[in-house]
């Protein structure tokens, strides 16, 4: 059993690295393919716009497959499209393998998330499952650096290097894993719609997933311009900004490990209140830090409260109501990259025409803000699940 958790941390740290890997290259693909900076954010935002769109049926889709075959054919597409990100000549060429990409994710990492509890003995889902999670995080703090690293010799080698994993991680998933059928379908198999139409009327799940908009959008906003800032600021070639990268990934390595102990120490709702506040006062007051030094350490601290508060929100959204978990998980994981990527195109803006990365701080405050009132107010955290129908019980 420890094969199939070692490979679903392989996959999602791929995943993640892909993801991150745009950010520390940024300037460089900026003068690659002479784009100006306000449009720049957008080979950030077109990989998370088709993994936001897919996601939404990748999932319910899957749901009446092999759920082997749809991550070869995942982990496929994302090698191909990957890699040709690599020979990319043009700014509008690479938007688009990117956003082919971010559609081979969508199909690709909800897959590892409900392959796990198929393949794992009930006493190790949870573990598996946050060794899972933990590759996403791992990803930021050692992916994303190599990434940089490679970066140096030539702009594409870390796609093709991405690619290439990808391919083999394809071979060994059909060599590794077992045939994954659907289960029967309660009801029938219904419409993509109607599994989310429950979510969508009740005012506590709006209200959820609103504010996990809201969390993600502060933060993706910060996090798509801190490469091409900290390149201006500090004149930080590609290889160091992919340094600092590291420390701020392996913050959200961190925070990921002890988010259960602080919030079994002190509570959910005073760890989440303390550390949206907090988070709101770094974000304002990080920009206007003298060194490369100062910053690093308060983007660390800020990656790490992000890694303490990002598993206390998905355990909120997927506690709305334990049977359609694997819908909240794909409305969750769209939500996400549709705020990513947002963020992307509202940084370029805010970067160029309101007084730079200063501009940004303000922006994730009030967003952070923002979603604090609303998971108070909705009563996100309250213990009762929602009254949701499945499409069986209409």
């Amino acid at each position: 059993m420890r094969k199939f958790a070692v490979l679903f941390f392989c996959i999602m740290f791929l995943i993640g690295t892909d993801t991150f890997l745009i950010s520390p290259l940024l300037p460089t693909l900026q003068k690659e393919f002479g784009v100006s900076t306000d449009i720049a954010g957008w080979m950030i935002g077109a990989y998370t716009l088709g993994s936001a769109i897919f996601a939404l049926i990748a999932g319910p889709l899957s749901d009446g497959w092999n759920r082997k075959t749809v991550m070869i054919g995942g982990l496929l597409g994302f090698a191909v499209s990957t890699m040709l990100c690599g020979f990319a000549d043009s700014f509008w060429t690479m938007c688009v393998f990117r956003f082919l990409a971010g559609i081979s994710a969508a199909f690709t990492a909800p897959q590892v998330w409900a392959s796990i509890p198929a393949v794992m003995p009930p006493a190790r889902i949870g573990k598996t499952m946050g060794l899972a999670f933990s590759g996403l995080a791992a990803s930021q703090a050692l992916g994303v650096p190599i990434g940089s690293w490679l970066a140096v010799a030539r702009w594409s080698v870390p796609f093709w290097t991405i690619g290439g994993i990808a391919l083999v991680m394809a071979f060994t998933v059909m060599y590794l894993l077992p045939d994954i059928k659907p289960a029967a379908q309660p009801g029938g198999k219904g419409s993509i719609l109607r599994r989310y139409l429950p979510l969508i009327t009740s005012g506590r799940a709006r209200s959820g997933f609103l504010a996990y908009l809201l969390l993600h959008l502060g933060s993706g906003t910060s996090f798509a311009f801190i490469g091409k800032w900290i390149a201006d600021q500090f004149a930080y070639p590609v290889s160091q900004i992919g340094t600092v990268m590291m420390f701020l990934g392996l913050g959200t390595f961190v925070g990921s490990l002890i988010s259960a102990a602080i919030t079994q120490k002190i509570g959910r709702i005073p760890a989440w209140m303390s550390g949206m506040l907090l988070l709101s006062g770094l974000y304002i007051g990080g920009p206007h830090l003298p060194g490369i030094t100062s910053v690093t350490a308060a983007y660390f601290i800020i990656f790490a409260i992000l890694g303490v508060l990002f598993p206390i929100a998905m355990e909120a959204l997927t506690s709305l109501n334990a049977s359609i978990r694997g819908t909240i998980s794909s409305l969750a994981n769209s939500t996400m990259n549709m705020a990513n990527t947002l963020g992307a195109w509202i940084a370029g803006i805010l970067y160029v025409q309101l007084g730079g990365y200063a501009s940004i701080g303000i922006f994730s405050a009030i967003c952070l803000i923002l979603s604090l009132v609303m998971f108070l107010a909705g009563g996100v955290f309250a213990k009762k699940p929602v009254e949701v129908k499945t499409p069986a019980a209409r």
